[in-house]
């Protein structure tokens, strides 16, 4: 292989989405980008990372004002819209690729890096009572508002993506695999990954 591979994990809330990425980052002895991406992000646009954190995978326009690092620009009338810090982030992430492997969480990634050859476009995901169980574990609330955080945050991802792939998030078609993480638990589910990226050649 002459690139290194680059793993695109998309998830459903409360599906184990990050911790399967992590745990493949761990199996394979390769960085997971997730909120480092954003700080990598602010770093090369030279704002501070609480706009992009403000702005992670959700749409609208929005004032700089309260969020640069200095005062330079802080007139009001100063905006960028989403366009802009999508910009930003795919560059970023098409940096990461071209200088080493990486598991990529989100962010449209396997869109960014459509045409890269050496990329395995992952989606996991769980069925409802599962994702209800665990963020309410995990954020200490009712399995109720748990599934009221799920149904917003899934809706916030589908309506970001889908606006910057021309897409469909979570539709099959969109990846190279789709998986169900409960029947496997987290680390089998990476197991499982890592099997298949070396059936399809992407890994020795």
């Amino acid at each position: 292989m002459d690139r290194k591979i680059i793993i695109n994990v998309g998830r459903q809330f409360g599906s184990g989405g990050k911790q399967v990425a992590l745990e493949l980052g761990r199996k394979l002895g390769i960085k997971v980008y997730d909120n480092e991406l954003i700080s990598k992000a602010a770093e090369s646009s030279g704002f501070s990372k609480e706009l992009f954190k403000e702005k992670d995978e959700k749409r609208s326009l929005f004032s700089f004002s309260s969020f640069f690092s200095t005062g330079a620009f802080s007139q009001p009338e100063n905006y960028v819209n989403e366009n802009g810090l999508f910009k930003i982030q795919s560059s970023v992430i098409r940096d990461i690729a071209e200088k080493e492997a990486a598991v990529i969480v989100g962010r449209c990634a396997d869109y960014i890096l459509r045409d890269r050859g050496c990329t395995l476009d992952v989606f996991i995901c769980a069925p409802l009572e599962v994702r209800k169980k665990r963020v309410a574990e995990r954020l200490g609330v009712t399995e109720d508002k748990a599934e009221d955080l799920i149904a917003g945050t899934d809706r916030k991802r589908e309506t970001y993506y889908n606006y910057f792939t021309f897409g469909n998030w979570g539709v099959a078609s969109n990846y190279d695999l789709c998986i169900d993480s409960s029947i496997l638990d987290i680390e089998g589910t990476a197991d499982y990954i890592i099997d298949f990226a070396r059936r399809a050649g992407l890994l020795k």
